[in-house]
């Protein structure tokens, strides 16, 4: 009679902790994630010293140059596709300079380790200008790596230090900098804020 109580006992002590484990869900589904980002450029200074003195250079390439410092804006909506993985796509507004606006759709895979309250992040991020300007048909690509605090059933805000390469027949300029966004996501129970 002992052994079939505690056969009992372990056997419904397993299934209660099976299903409180299923109320809580491993992914956060559905997110959209505006965001906002500064950069510096690292190459221009050696650039400009490198051509100061040639003439051509100064008229013709050296306007259409990125500036010292980008600014950035933009959202991003996706669905987290396993615990670990989600995959994003939107559409991101940079000014790299006065001739230079450039609107890019981006692809954005996201790698995530979770914790209790926080998340750690690594991103990969590839744009392409669907847009006109002087200088056209540019494309950008590059990584992040964020820290994520919960702060909400369905929110969490994010600070990242990402690097990306902008591509264009004028310029290949390296930019690094920070990004702040806030991600609205679809199921609940994902922080502990939703565990209730």
């Amino acid at each position: 009679m002992k052994k079939n109580l505690l056969v009992l006992t372990l056997f419904f002590s397993v299934l209660a902790f099976a299903q409180s484990e299923e109320k809580y869900s491993k992914t956060m589904g559905f997110y959209i994630s505006p965001n906002v980002q500064v950069g510096y450029n690292l190459g221009n200074s050696i650039k400009d010293s490198q051509h100061k003195n040639d003439a051509y250079y100064q008229q013709y390439i050296s306007p259409y140059l990125p500036n010292d410092f980008t600014y950035g804006v933009g959202v991003v909506g996706g669905y987290q596709l396993l615990s670990f993985f989600a995959l994003g796509t939107g559409i991101k507004y940079n000014y790299i300079s006065d001739d230079l606006h450039l609107l890019n759709w981006i692809v954005q895979p996201k790698f995530i380790i979770k914790g209790d309250t926080a998340a750690t992040t690594f991103e990969f991020e590839y744009g392409k200008q669907f847009n006109q300007s002087n200088v056209s048909d540019t494309h950008y690509f590059g990584g992040k790596i964020g820290y994520q605090d919960f702060f909400s059933k369905r929110l969490n805000q994010e600070i990242g230090l990402f690097i990306y390469r902008y591509n264009s027949n004028v310029s290949n300029a390296w930019f690094i900098g920070l990004s702040g966004s806030i991600t609205v996501f679809s199921k609940k129970n994902y922080t502990v804020y939703g565990k209730d």
